[in-house]
């Protein structure tokens, strides 16, 4: 074939030698008849749309895209957990290719796992640079079913403003973050200030409300259900927390709580009308914005632990975070796959932690002094991040979305007065025990 092709290529380069138009006829057919890249394709990825989320998301898709000549389709969800869950639950059960790559909650890899790839055989060592404890959450029976996209534990924010002005320390006790969240709003509203108001969390009765109602019970030595799977959400522990916490309702906590989840709350306080917010990481860099009003006067903190004098008491913040998980029935495995590595890495952890205040799942990421110039708490809640305490996911399996829907209502319906805190917890105890009568 070589050969038949010289006379044509001498007509066209007749000041060519032979060597020449050889090398250049080989060139010719090496591109014709050699390998070729693989053609692009679209992958489809779900991400949240609390606070920058969305934004970060799509930032580091088209940067992954970019890269590799494919396209991304982002795919918003909805900002509650509980209504996520269950559209995730929709589509994988039904064989759905309309995701490719899901960002899954913490709690959520036992209970979708059967529909999710086995990432073992594509990551290498990729594991080892991530947080050992995520990355022992993420395997269901021996299969990694998800990377670690970023990891989380509850916060306290203050406005530390505030708290020099009415010389008022950092509060160590849910107690004394009561006093001072009333003291400051009562003195802020004799100034002028008729919205201010205390503290804000997320009192919603999605799973928001089940994480917080955690942080109460175990900062004061409680539980919701034991590492061995014993139901144990029925303790002094627990009916102190909630008897507390329904006190705030409508006295440092707007009577609106009860329908707040992550941006709501948030929204009071950068708004700069609350003293005090149980909130996640990711709220620092956009109260720190440009547009905020805050800017410049928000404080974290662990958040407060139960009081010493009662028992058992420490600060206690609840395990959060983020994976990245892909569906089985995604006709596009590899590059799902190759995106998930990407927006997981150590690069783009450290991007979204300098842009948006994103907990990093590799420990190496916060010695790393760009990311602690732009967080700087991350240096000083470390420990609580490493230690935080994680929900029952684990031990109640495929069950816990019903377990955490049971605690939610339970603890919404002390918060807005429809019941007490002892015969709540009773019925919640009881009701959990039927939940496990044949096994979680």
């Amino acid at each position: 074939m070589t050969e038949r092709r010289l006379p044509r290529l001498r007509r066209l380069f007749p000041r060519l030698g032979a060597t020449w138009l050889t090398a250049l006829l080989m060139v010719t057919v090496s591109l014709v008849l050699g390998p070729r890249r693989a053609a692009a394709v679209e992958v489809s990825i779900s991400c949240g749309a609390v606070g920058q989320e969305l934004a970060q998301c799509r930032e580091g898709a088209q940067a992954w895209a970019k890269r590799t000549g494919h396209t991304v389709r982002v795919v918003s969800t909805p900002n509650s957990a509980s209504e996520r869950l269950a559209l995730y639950q929709q589509l994988l059960a039904g064989g759905s290719t309309a995701i490719d790559v899901y960002q899954i909650d913490v709690v959520w890899p036992g209970i979708l796992a059967r529909n999710l790839v086995d990432l073992s055989p594509f990551v290498g060592d990729a594991p080892a640079e991530h947080f050992p404890a995520i990355i022992r959450n993420n395997t269901v029976d021996g299969r990694l079913v998800a990377l670690p996209f970023y990891t989380d534990a509850g916060v306290l924010f203050y406005r530390a403003d505030l708290l020099k002005k009415y010389g008022l320390p950092v509060p160590q006790t849910w107690d004394e973050m009561t006093d001072a969240a009333q003291r400051i709003q009562q003195a802020e509203r004799k100034a002028g200030d008729s919205g201010m108001w205390g503290y804000v969390f997320q009192g919603r009765a999605y799973e928001g409300l089940t994480v917080n109602a955690l942080e109460w019970m175990d900062s004061r030595g409680g539980a919701i259900v034991g590492p061995e799977g014993s139901v144990s959400v029925d303790s002094p522990a627990a009916r102190d927390a909630l008897s507390l916490a329904s006190k705030w309702v409508g006295t440092i906590a707007p009577p609106g709580v009860l329908n707040y989840a992550e941006e709501e709350a948030r929204g009071l306080f950068q708004s700069g009308h609350a003293v005090f917010m149980r909130n996640w990481p990711y709220a620092w860099a956009l109260a720190q914005g440009a547009d905020s009003p805050v800017r410049g006067k928000v404080g974290v903190a662990a958040l407060p632990s139960g009081d010493p004098k009662k028992g058992p008491a420490r600060h206690s913040g609840v395990l959060g975070g983020w994976n990245l998980a892909v569906s089985r029935h995604s006709r596009h495995i590899p590059e799902a796959v190759d995106l998930a590595l990407y927006l997981t890495s150590a690069a783009e952890q450290k991007r979204r932690a300098v842009a948006a205040a994103y907990n990093p799942t590799r420990p190496a990421l916060y010695k790393d002094e760009q990311v602690l110039a732009a967080n700087p708490f991350f240096g000083t809640l470390y420990p609580s991040f490493e230690s935080a305490v994680a929900r029952p996911s684990r031990v109640t399996g495929r069950k816990y979305n019903r377990v955490s829907s049971a605690v939610a209502n339970a603890v919404h319906g002390v918060l807005s007065g429809r019941n007490s805190a002892e015969p709540a917890l009773a019925d919640l105890a009881h009701e959990l025990r039927g939940m496990s009568r044949h096994g979680w």
